[in-house]
């Protein structure tokens, strides 16, 4: 295959993914023939994950409401957490795939919140395609959060573990 076909392949590839973003599809199979011998058989996918419902809560609302209450709202919104993948610290899934916090099952994870990595050091495994993708710290810091569950699927770019 040459260069420029698999730089065509790779762009045809993004498109069939954005076409799946936009149109909020799960999945998309593509077959393209070259040729006699030569064809490229492309599916993607992701998985949607619906979030359960939250536990209604019954609160008694005060009759009259308190002065203060408009001036509490700015506060309330600047408290809001920061978006995760904006994090300069931020370690995000090159794949789409299945997280993994340990090299097996029953095994020690690979990091907990406040241990210290160096650049290169395993932080998880990506399953991919029946490929197990480890994944390296980016820089040498302390693990501050982490972000994903065992077990649990992933989409590309997905913020996975903040290392500052």
């Amino acid at each position: 295959m040459t260069e420029k076909t698999h730089e065509a392949d790779v762009a045809f590839i993004k498109a069939l993914a954005e076409l799946l973003r936009e149109n909020d599809l799960t999945e998309l199979q593509v077959k393209r023939d070259y040729g006699e011998d030569d064809s490229l058989n492309v599916r993607v996918s992701r998985q949607t994950i619906a979030a359960a419902p939250a536990p209604v809560q019954a609160v008694a609302a005060p009759a009259v409401a308190p002065a203060a209450a408009p001036a509490a709202a700015p506060v309330a919104a600047a408290e809001a957490p920061e978006d995760p993948a904006s994090h300069p610290g931020a370690v995000t899934s090159p794949m789409v795939g299945t997280v993994y916090l340990q090299p097996e099952p029953g095994a020690p994870s690979f990091i907990k919140v406040g241990d210290s990595v160096s650049e290169g050091d395993t932080l998880l495994i990506v399953e991919a395609m029946k490929t197990m993708n480890h994944i390296p710290a980016p820089k040498s810091g302390t693990v501050k959060r982490i972000l994903v569950e065992d077990g649990a699927a992933v989409e590309f770019g997905s913020p996975l573990v903040i290392v500052e």
